[in-house]
């Protein structure tokens, strides 16, 4: 173990009060007590952070705040130190927090500044002997992870509706119990049990041969593994390389469902989907039979809704299609007469397109004329020379109004009054500009979010909704909707209308 030294603030600045010399009545290096107990306050944190400390619990004391405050006793010499865990680290600590306990405490060295004590805050607290699992779990985890058998992206998503539940724990635990009690209150489904040992020697082996058992069933849809709450050794068997492996492997989605909430295994890591609890687990694994039946019905609404309107839209396409329908040869005369009427239209367009054209080319002729260089450059000059002289006039009077508007400006206006009547306009115009800009922000915000709003409502009505969910029409031969099974005979074909295409199908007896 490498020795770490307290603290060594080095040379310090002089410090002095008065104006006397080291030699006189001056004072060198003296501090306050408050800024003494600082210094060596954040010395401590600095060098004794995050580090290991093992020993015997005394003095144990739990206030109403939560922290739990204790005298942490060597085993070997006579040596003790004061400590404390703050409630939210106290709440997940692995260990037993009480006097005479033997633990080990991962936290860092500080000092309470108003008493001068140092004291030692702990983050972590295990049992002496968990370290060693701890280390453990840690190498196991990080090679999965490397592997990849950890990433988000190869985890899969539960069936809705599982016919045949596996579930690999203790047949004689009360999470096996758990798990057909909330099962069969939300909806009655197959659970297929493969018990085996899921604490000590043996058990990691008796998980996987489980595991590999409950797969052989070929209608199995999920597979639930764990157990009930325990101590970390007792879960420590769900940490092991072999079961992450298998769980990994499984043809189906998994569940891990191991202790309590706040314990974490490797098998939870590795498994599709981690439950809390036991009786979670079986919520995950089985939908809500009221909750179904209940989509169920507003889908069989919204398909008959959707049936009735498009047999409503044929039956109007055919009546407006009939009426169209008229004797070929009063069409065949109709079309002679528009045939003969579009060939007088294209004759009559053809002269009178003739006219214009020679009309435009008389008025471009007539232009051109107009616009010959020479004459163009006559006129150009005379408009210039015109120009300037108005120019020159304007000029001068414009000069001479400007003087007598500058003299008099400036008898009448003080150029500081001048300056700050135009800094109050300046701020005035950049307020309302501001204003401005900021109603425009708020007004095109919310027109935004109505457009959002709107165009959801009407992706939630669409009819094509429904089949991008899974449902499918049924359509006879002849283009009807089949609404009942009697319509149709063994040997007819249907055709079924998906998300996406169509499937053509024959009935079979």
């Amino acid at each position: 173990m490498s020795t770490l030294s307290l603290f060594d603030p080095g040379p310090r600045k002089q410090q002095r009060r008065g104006g006397g010399g080291s030699d006189g009545g001056g004072q060198d290096n003296i501090f306050r007590v408050g800024q003494l107990n600082r210094l060596v306050r954040l010395q401590l944190e600095q060098q004794f952070q995050n580090i290991w400390l093992q020993g015997e619990l005394s003095d144990v004391s739990r206030p109403a705040s939560g922290h739990v405050y204790f005298t942490i006793n060597d085993e070997d010499e006579n040596a003790q130190m004061r400590g404390v865990l703050f409630r939210s680290d106290a709440l997940r600590a692995k260990a037993k927090l009480e006097n005479g306990a033997r633990i080990k405490l991962r936290g860092t060295l500080s000092l309470f500044e108003p008493r001068g004590s140092y004291q030692f805050i702990a983050r972590i607290a295990l049992p002496l002997g968990l370290g060693d699992l701890h280390a453990q779990f840690e190498i196991i985890r990080r090679k999965l992870e490397a592997e990849g058998l950890l990433a988000a992206e190869r985890k899969r998503s539960l069936p809705r509706v599982p016919k045949t539940v596996g579930v690999v724990t203790s047949r004689s635990g009360a999470a096996l119990h758990d798990i057909i009690v909330v099962a069969q209150q939300r909806c009655p489904t197959r659970i297929v049990v493969a018990p085996c040992l899921v604490q000590g020697t043996g058990a990691a082996k008796s998980i996987v041969s489980a595991l590999q058992a409950v797969q052989e069933l070929p209608e199995l849809d999920v597979v639930i593994v764990g157990r009930g709450g325990g101590a970390t050794e007792d879960l420590f068997a769900f940490n092991d390389e072999q079961v992450a492996r298998a769980i990994a492997a499984c043809r189906v989605p998994t569940i891990s469902a191991v202790g309590h909430e706040v314990d974490v295994t490797i098998a939870d890591l590795v498994a599709d989907v981690r439950a809390a609890t036991p009786s979670n687990a079986a919520e995950l694994a089985v939908p809500d039979r009221e909750s179904l039946l209940a989509q169920l019905d507003a889908a069989r609404n919204r398909l008959d809704h959707t049936v009735r309107m498009a047999l409503v839209h044929a039956r109007l396409r055919v009546d407006q299609q009939n009426q169209r329908l008229k004797d070929p040869r009063m069409l065949s005369a109709r079309s002679r007469r528009k045939l003969d009427a579009l060939g007088r239209q294209l004759e009559s367009f053809s002269r009178l397109n003739l006219r214009q054209s020679t009309k435009r080319l008389e008025q471009k002729q007539t232009q051109l004329l107009r616009l010959d260089p020479r004459l163009q450059l006559t006129r150009r000059r005379t408009a210039l020379e015109q120009l300037q002289n108005r120019l020159q006039h304007a000029l001068r009077a414009h000069m001479r109004k400007q003087r007598t508007a500058l003299t008099a400006r400036e008898q009448r206006i003080d150029s500081r009054q001048l300056n700050r009547h135009l800094t109050a306009r300046r701020a005035l115009l950049a307020k309302h500009e501001h204003g401005l800009q900021r109603d425009m922000g708020e007004a095109l915000y919310r027109r935004r979010a109505q457009l959002g709003e709107l165009a959801a409502r009407l992706g939630s009505l669409s009819p094509l909704s429904v089949l991008a969910r899974g449902y499918a029409i049924a359509l006879r031969s002849d283009g009807r909707a089949l609404l009942r099974a009697q319509d149709v005979q063994p040997g007819d074909r249907i055709q079924l209308r998906l998300h996406e295409g169509q499937l053509n199908t024959r009935v079979e007896p």
